[in-house]
């Protein structure tokens, strides 16, 4: 198991998270707060959350793509989450995480709209993920994410959570 090496101590490893959408329903906030209270440091989680396009259709997704775009730096590693994307399990996701942070990258992972996203964002994305062939409501997404990034961790920094 590839386990997270920390070149400094106190370092931060930002974990980035854009969406599309409302801020975190009540019992969705519940949740990502148990797992991020979870997370211990040097990982630390910083959303984004985006208004909605007031467009229909196309020209939604290019304009949510567009705004997501505009807040990805040259040096994040992008995880588009998308039902065409491929799978991974945990320890896969972890090591990709892994390889991100010693390469000095912020993981940045992106949910888009109810219309998804452009070829162009799903083109610059380094990872484009799905969680399931089954589509999810965008804040049930952000909830299962969270609580995947907490996996990720645990299983980087060979912690009981998570069974094999």
């Amino acid at each position: 198991m590839m386990r997270l090496r920390l070149w400094q101590k106190n370092c931060e490893l930002m974990l980035k998270i854009i969406a599309i959408g409302k801020k975190h329903e009540p019992w969705v906030a519940t949740g990502i707060e148990r797992y991020q209270k979870r997370l211990q440091r040097p990982w630390n989680i910083a959303w984004e959350l985006l208004p909605h396009s007031p467009f229909d259709s196309n020209n939604a997704r290019r304009d949510e793509s567009e705004r997501i775009l505009s807040r990805c730096g040259a040096d994040e590693f992008i995880v588009v989450l998308d039902e065409r994307g491929k799978l991974l399990n945990s320890p896969a996701l972890s090591r990709s995480l892994s390889q991100a942070f010693t390469s000095n990258r912020t993981p940045t992972f992106v949910i888009g709209g109810a219309y998804g996203v452009t070829d162009a964002l799903r083109s610059r994305a380094n990872l484009v993920w799905s969680l399931s062939p089954l589509v999810f409501p965008h804040q049930l997404v952000r909830l299962i994410l969270v609580e995947q990034l907490y996996r990720a961790q645990e299983i980087a920094q060979g912690g009981k959570y998570h069974h094999e």
